[in-house]
């Protein structure tokens, strides 16, 4: 390895190579909990293609892992080293390189903050809709990995919406283009779609060509309360059945709503069963209508409604639901997050599902998520030096993804794969499916270099 540092040393701008052990344990964990592994021998930093290309070039020969990393907020082990290797760190490839308005697009290297980008985007009236719950750290890079979504999914769905073009080193080195700025564009096969939600086990993503749209010109923000939590979920199904499309349309139960009040002090409810964060936006005219046919929707199912009346309360809502996970992570050594995705016609008895599994098992379960899209995030709080405790939380998870996929969903929404939900591939996808997993992957990456370990199965595994 050495020899391997030497060469990467020779390539980088000084100090762009880490090699200290203390600083290399800090790249060794992502934001999932209870993960196998390893200390990685070396943390590079590129700022350019041809940097990545030559740093790809050096682990080829040597047949060294490289992990790809953003900003590290993956909730699926995504970036973890697993056989030590190269952190692949893309923190200083962070420049927008053009704001097309003309053509509602931006392009940008991986590093680029989502939050960033937004903000240099306001004044020209547009967003980048993607909005992950680490909005202000998460990579434009990161998020397109893992095909993140977000608060705004119900709406205006997820990260492969808005990825028009990608440029990316393959395993070999080599430099490939797909897509572009077009709006049509259906040359040879759909590549950028194979490689948004790869999670760098396909190729390094060097550079974005990132769809934009107008922001709507008018918002309104509403909060739900619930005595049960059926109530919630049904209210949820009804507002998107009667044709009502809500930017967002969040859920918290109540476990989650006293965790958040007691972080944030915001005003919530904390003696209601659930409550819905509710956010209608477009048109003047068209909010209006939408949000009275939301507010008659949860009157219906037995809800109490408060529309927020100034920016300072529609800020305070949805700081709220940001605050969620670092609320409840606040709670327990272990904070075990998961992200369980059904049918919207089926929210209401996952949710009934996570009561009755967090019952069965006396674990502490928190509930919130993206009640709109079917998207939630059950939070097992736990210690995982607690053997007995954390033997309960992994039977209380292969049931909760057995729940999900019963009900026709899927083992993931937005959080992607990574190491955590690898075992499960098979459930949803079949042998078939997850040899051919392997199939594409051998094809891209026959020394297995790229984030190996994480989706698909290593050789002989």
């Amino acid at each position: 390895m050495e020899k391997v540092i030497s060469e990467l040393k020779k390539i980088l701008p000084p100090g762009n190579v880490i090699t200290e052990k203390e600083e290399l344990v800090s790249y060794s964990y992502d934001a999932t909990a209870d993960m196998p592994s390893q200390v990685p021998d070396a943390v590079v930093m590129p700022e350019t293609t041809e940097q990545v290309q030559a740093i790809v070039k050096v682990a080829k020969e040597s047949k060294t892992p490289i992990y790809t990393r953003g900003a590290g907020t993956n909730l699926s082990g995504g970036t973890i080293p697993t056989k030590k290797g190269i952190v692949l760190l893309t923190v200083k490839m962070n420049n927008i390189e053009e704001l097309d308005v003309k053509n509602l697009n931006a392009v940008v290297q991986p590093g680029v903050i989502i939050q960033d980008l937004n903000d240099r985007l306001v004044e020209h009236g547009l967003m980048f809709p993607p909005d992950p719950g680490t909005v202000k750290t998460a990579t434009m890079g990161g998020a397109t990995a893992e095909c993140s979504g977000g608060l705004r999914g119900l709406k205006y769905g997820v990260m492969k919406h808005y990825i028009m073009g990608l440029e990316v080193v393959l395993a070999n080195g080599e430099v490939v283009f797909f897509g572009g700025k077009t709006v049509k564009n259906v040359t040879a096969y759909d590549m950028v779609k194979l490689f948004v939600g790869s999670e760098g086990t396909l190729g390094i993503i060097t550079k974005i060509v990132a769809k934009l749209i107008p922001a709507p010109e008018d918002k309104k923000s509403m909060l739900a309360t619930f005595d049960k939590l059926e109530d919630a979920g049904n209210a949820v199904v009804d507002i998107v059945a009667n044709k009502v499309t809500p930017a967002t349309l969040e859920i918290m139960d109540n476990a989650t709503i006293k965790t958040v009040e007691n972080y944030a002090k915001v005003g919530l409810p904390t003696d209601a069963d659930a409550i819905l964060l509710i956010e209608v936006d477009g048109i003047s005219e068209v909010v209006a209508k939408d949000a009275n046919v939301v507010v008659d929707l949860v009157k219906k199912n037995n809800g109490t409604i408060k529309v927020a009346e100034t920016d300072e309360e529609r800020d305070g809502l949805w700081a709220a639901r940001r605050a969620a996970l670092p609320a409840l992570a606040q709670m327990s050594p272990t904070t075990v997050l998961e992200d369980a995705t059904v049918p919207r016609s089926e929210l209401t008895k996952m949710l009934i599902e996570l009561q009755r599994i967090a019952k069965d098992y006396n674990l502490n379960i928190g509930t919130f998520g993206h009640a709109g899209d079917g998207n939630l995030h059950p939070t097992i709080l736990c210690d995982e030096r607690n053997e007995e405790e954390m033997k309960r939380v992994h039977k209380a998870v292969d049931e909760i993804f057995a729940a999900a996929l019963k009900l026709g969903g899927t083992l993931s929404g937005e959080h992607g794969i990574g190491m955590a939900k690898m075992k499960y591939l098979k459930d949803e996808i079949g042998e078939s499916g997850v040899a051919l997993l392997k199939t594409v992957k051998e094809a891209l990456d026959p020394d297995y270099i790229l984030n190996p370990g994480k989706m698909v199965p290593l050789k002989g595994e």
